[in-house]
């Protein structure tokens, strides 16, 4: 009998670990896949766009390329065929679904689907049929009711051999609890939304949508929403997408400033301009030079700093307090408020010439009521984020029941907040239960 052949394997210096590049603006993307991919044994280089994407190929063609669904900086249809035509061996992959893989297929082409999907499934997880709260109750007073899926990962169960024992559910999906919640269904879009943003709800993927559109131009943006709707996240992404994301990102919180400070802040001093300035100082406007500034609660603004705010947005120019220089900055203005600034012109509160210099482009953030349905996302996300310094807890139907009927005043915020209150409650144990689902005073 022949003996059974044996493979030579080979050594290891005979190996080239196989690359891709990763091309992807959003960092929180080409973190994930890149820990995939590595995972299966990947080399892996990212990029921040489409020409940064085109260089590293150039300079070592790798084995694979994964392209986000939008680059900042070219046209994602151009760049797949001109790419193509440059690197065809180069096993090229696109993480939208609008554009055929038309390229030959490497030998690891099901690695790279595979990671995607993994990333995909991640972010869809398992609430695709998940109800929303944004509506009232009928006139009636009869409530519809639905169940809502959860993620059997952070659900735990009772066990029926001893009452009143919690068991963690850890393969099986926990059994749906039904809350007083409006029948719609929403199917979700999680490619197109932003991972800043957490949710799949339309109003959700709106905000993306425009935050996508608006993001690599210089227009002005006024972001409205309510307390604790995450207006700062939305202008994090849009300085991040932007031509900007290298430059630095200044943050200035109108409403947290005394107005005698105010101005100071924002345009800067100089040395004796007034009593206490032993030395002079840098205006967060000038801190800003070539990126982006961002004027949380824009509507607390005095209006006689509003007049001098005017001034630089129309000509690019400020004047230090003390000083009669004239400094050119470059910088993107975002602003935020949680009031109606559209009212405040007309009752004459706000400058309605400030208006609309900062209102060239609107972002509205939803309320958490009017995105309800992204409650088991939203949990999911805040509980794995603690579960970074501690175990991961979970919490069991009365606690997820009593979250459900919550009407989140505080928004996305406050579930934050609720929900870390009830870790801190729950001391070593590993479930949360209603008992430790403690909303505080809320404030109307």
């Amino acid at each position: 009998m022949q003996p059974f052949p044996v493979p030579v394997l080979p050594t290891a210096s005979r190996i080239r670990p196989r690359t891709a590049v990763v091309a992807s603006a959003d960092g929180s993307f080409r973190q994930r896949l890149s820990e995939i991919l590595t995972g299966l044994r990947w080399q892996v280089r990212e990029a921040e766009g489409g020409a940064q994407a085109w260089a590293e190929a150039q300079a070592t063609p790798p084995e694979a390329i994964i392209v986000d669904s939008w680059l900042p900086d070219l046209d994602l249809a151009e760049f797949l065929r001109d790419f193509r035509g440059s690197f065809p061996d180069v096993d090229l992959v696109t993480a939208s679904s609008s554009f055929a893989q038309e390229t030959p297929r490497g030998p690891y082409r099901q690695e790279l689907l595979y990671a995607l999907r993994h990333i995909q499934d991640t972010d869809t997880a398992i609430w695709n049929t998940a109800p929303a709260l944004d509506k009232p109750e009928p006139a009636s007073g009869r409530a519809h009711t639905t169940s809502m899926p959860l993620p059997a990962h952070l659900i735990a169960a009772q066990d029926s051999s001893s009452p009143g024992a919690v068991a963690v559910a850890a393969h099986t999906p926990a059994a749906p609890i039904t809350a007083s919640l409006p029948a719609r269904v929403v199917e979700p879009e999680s490619s197109a939304r932003l991972p800043e943003l957490i949710g799949c709800a339309p109003c959700m993927i709106e905000v993306s949508r425009r935050i996508r559109l608006v993001a690599p131009r210089s227009t002005p943006v006024l972001i409205e929403g309510p307390t604790g709707s995450g207006k700062e996240l939305v202008a994090e992404a849009l300085h991040r997408l932007s031509a900007r994301s290298r430059k630095p990102f200044v943050v200035i919180n109108c409403a947290a400033i005394p107005e005698a400070l105010l101005e100071a802040e924002l345009f800067g001093h100089t040395r004796g301009a007034f009593t206490g300035a032993v030395q002079g100082r840098t205006g967060r406007i000038e801190a800003a030079d070539g990126g982006t500034l961002f004027l949380d609660e824009i509507g607390e603004m005095p209006l006689g700093l509003q007049s001098k705010l005017l001034r630089f947005v129309e000509s690019g120019e400020l004047q230090r307090v003390g000083d009669n220089e004239l400094l050119k900055v470059d910088v993107r203005i975002l602003a935020s408020t949680h009031q109606p600034l559209a009212q405040h012109t007309q009752a004459g509160l706000f400058r309605a010439d400030l208006y609309y210099r900062l209102a060239v482009f609107l972002i509205r953030t939803p309320s958490l009521a009017e995105h309800a349905q992204d409650l088991p996302l939203l949990m999911d996300h805040f509980m794995q984020r603690m579960g970074r310094e501690a175990p991961v807890k979970r919490v069991d139907q009365g606690a997820l029941a009593k979250l459900a009927a919550h009407g989140w005043p505080g928004n996305v915020r406050e579930l934050e907040h609720v929900l870390e209150r009830g870790a801190i409650l729950a001391g070593d144990e590993a479930v949360l239960t209603a008992r430790e689902i403690d909303f505080g005073l809320t404030v109307n």
